[in-house]
């Protein structure tokens, strides 16, 4: 009784083997969490995305709102792996600032754009080069099929997409930055709001009115939070953070 001998492996067949055996050297992670349970637990998907687009717009139009957003977005990048994008329409960018937020400045590559085209393009070139964290960008208008070509591309990796929606000017077609819809799998508001007392004169940790506007299969919600330290991570405020853990604590009683 003759056998017949076994197939040649071809090469691309060996590169895929030796792929499932080994994996690509890097630990992926579908998501990245906030870490706060009242937040990652309303979130569909358990934390954002990374392999998506997020949309980020000050409530309003003001500056303080404006940098809201801006460090909101250092924060999360912050906690992305690897080496961060930053696509700019101008510079404005306030490194001290997004290193107190938790992006240290060596991680990050400068990109500037001269309109929205050029830095949408620039983004999407970022995301299908697989070695970044994060490409962040911002611009006032951008269409859905542009947000769904950056939602493409960021699928299939783990490089995080953020995409800074500037207001408009009042009054003018486009002045609401979540106007038009979008491909995006989340949409935030970020809003100053008063920080902290303190028992001495000065100002306490900044805090944020931070809603989610929209997410791709979940529901929207907004609570007060703290602006990132130094590791990049947002927190509750000491009274909401001990009625969710009260509210835990009550939940685990009534399941006994």
């Amino acid at each position: 009784m003759s056998t017949q001998p076994a197939p040649i492996p071809s090469l691309a067949d060996l590169r895929e083997t030796l792929r499932a055996i080994t994996g690509d050297g890097h630990h992926r992670r579908p998501v990245l969490p906030f870490g706060i349970g009242a937040i990652d637990e309303r979130l569909a998907d358990g934390g954002l995305r990374l392999d998506a687009l997020h949309e980020v717009a000050g409530a309003g139009p003001g500056w303080g709102d404006d940098a809201a957003a801006t460090l909101f977005m250092a924060g999360i990048a912050a906690r992305a792996w690897g080496p961060v994008l930053w696509v700019v329409r101008r510079q404005d960018l306030f490194a001290p600032g997004l290193y107190q937020a938790g992006l240290d400045p060596a991680r990050l590559l400068y990109a500037e754009a001269r309109d929205d085209a050029e830095l949408l393009a620039l983004m999407e070139e970022g995301l299908r080069h697989r070695g970044l964290g994060a490409v962040i960008g911002e611009a006032r208008r951008v269409s859905m099929p542009a947000t769904r070509r950056l939602q493409l591309a960021a699928e299939g990796g783990r490089t995080i997409a953020l995409l800074l929606r500037r207001h408009g000017r009042e009054g003018r077609e486009g002045s609401e930055p979540f106007a038009v819809p979008s491909a995006a799998v989340t949409r935030w508001h970020v809003g100053c709001a008063p920080s902290a007392p303190l028992p001495v004169a000065g100002i306490g940790r900044p805090r944020w009115h931070l809603a989610l506007a929209r997410q791709r299969g979940g529901d929207p919600f907004d609570t007060l939070v703290e602006a990132p330290d130094d590791t990049g991570r947002i927190a509750l405020p000491a009274v909401l953070a001990g009625r969710s853990a009260a509210a835990g604590r009550a939940h685990t009683r009534a399941a006994a």
